[in-house]
């Protein structure tokens, strides 16, 4: 009974993760527009952009202690909420001001869901499964991932901005429901010992030493796919590629999928430094096929070895970080992945307009390549004190 519980709420936490994820994937690539279209200049524009992963990287600390303090179903549930009350705001906003306070409220909401219900999920794992069930909620990332931005520029096209604004609201609301499900509401786990000063306990920690590593290393490979992501429109055009540059990303979505659901069972069982060698040989790959790309089938290619790179190592690194650490500190673990992973996109993003402005475009992928090396030597040099 206890076990078919569990996977009932096993279940409700990897759909709810789905409607967590769509509704701010939805509003992306919609919300410069939006914001352009009621009068914001093309510099504020990028800035609201850019806002929501900033106040939810700002915020990921605070996040992570409370985590571990409060209720994991309590932190989701507001969340849920911040993110349907930054989309009413998106949708009742006439001014840009109001939608750079529905964006700031839609970051700290992202903030409190993304770490509180992949630490409820790793809760509610046995320590042998929690690679694959961590590689089961990055699934549901990487499909809402996929998912959310087209329905949301299929739902513009159709109804316009408010309408798009509503889908993302439902899948707040979605989310807020399906967690009403769930039996285990992820109490704070308790103190490993009686005699844990009273002190050490009311301590807040930014980070957890321990992951930092991996927050680093996820961070170099998250810079040179997310640079990608914002500039990669603008390199075939600079190139004057002949390509389908809008099947590059359903690809990615599509192979990741299919790589997380063929190694799910070799998510427990591999080391951290196999999946590294392996993901920083296909990101190489990647962004080898992205510098020579003349062709769709060398974008198609380039899709699927950053899958490989990028894709796989996000779930490997979120699963690692939540074994590292002890039960009680898994919501501190996870801010601190997530903090790489948002540092990560925020400069992936400015590195790109860096090398976009001032590089030669022919040298755009080769400078990226650097990150890789670099994630490598963080592991050699952190391996041994960190435990990866």
């Amino acid at each position: 009974m206890k076990a078919t519980i569990e996977s009932k709420d096993i279940f409700f936490i990897l759909a709810a993760s789905f409607c967590f994820m769509a509704s701010p994937m939805l509003v992306t690539p919609l919300i410069t527009g939006f914001s352009g279209s009621i009068g914001a200049s093309a510099a504020l524009m990028g800035i609201i952009g850019g806002l929501t992963n900033l106040c939810s990287l700002l915020c990921r600390p605070l996040v992570g202690n409370l985590a571990d303090r409060v209720s994991k179903y309590r932190m989701c549930f507001l969340g849920a909420g911040l993110a349907a009350l930054a989309c009413v705001g998106y949708i009742a906003a006439f001014h840009p001001g109001l939608v750079i306070a529905a964006r700031v409220v839609n970051g700290v909401g992202y903030a409190c869901s993304s770490v509180c219900v992949s630490t409820w999920l790793s809760n509610l794992l046995p320590k042998e499964k929690i690679g694959s069930g961590m590689g089961f909620y990055g699934m549901m990332n990487a499909l809402a991932m996929a998912v959310a931005p087209a329905i949301g520029i299929s739902v513009y096209h159709v109804l316009g901005y408010h309408a798009a604004f509503g889908a993302a609201l439902a899948f707040a609301l979605g989310a807020a429901l399906l967690i009403q499900f769930v039996k285990d509401k992820g109490l704070p786990e308790p103190a490993r010992t009686a005699a844990e000063p009273q002190q050490e306990k009311a301590r807040v920690h930014i980070v957890d030493g321990r992951v930092l590593p991996i927050a680093l290393i996820v961070m170099l490979f998250a810079i040179p796919y997310c640079a990608t992501q914002s500039f990669l429109i603008s390199y075939v055009q600079a190139r004057a590629i002949s390509v389908s540059v809008s099947l590059y990303f359903p690809m990615y979505a599509a192979v990741l999928l299919l790589l997380r659901l063929f190694l799910k069972s070799w998510f427990d069982r591999l080391p951290f430094r196999v999946f590294l060698a392996g993901g920083l040989a296909s990101a190489l790959a990647g962004m080898l096929c992205l510098g020579w790309m003349h062709s769709n089938v060398q974008m198609f290619f380039a899709a699927a070895f950053m899958a490989g790179g990028y894709g796989i190592m996000c779930s490997v690194s979120q699963s690692t970080a939540m074994l590292l650490a002890d039960k009680e500190q898994r919501g501190l673990a996870n801010s601190t992945y997530y903090i790489g992973l948002d540092l990560g996109m925020t400069l992936g993003p400015a590195i790109g307009g860096m090398l976009y402005g001032h590089v030669p475009i022919a040298l755009f992928y080769p400078v990226l390549l650097i990150t890789l090396p670099l994630a490598a030597l963080v592991y050699f040099i952190c391996r041994r004190y960190s435990g990866i």
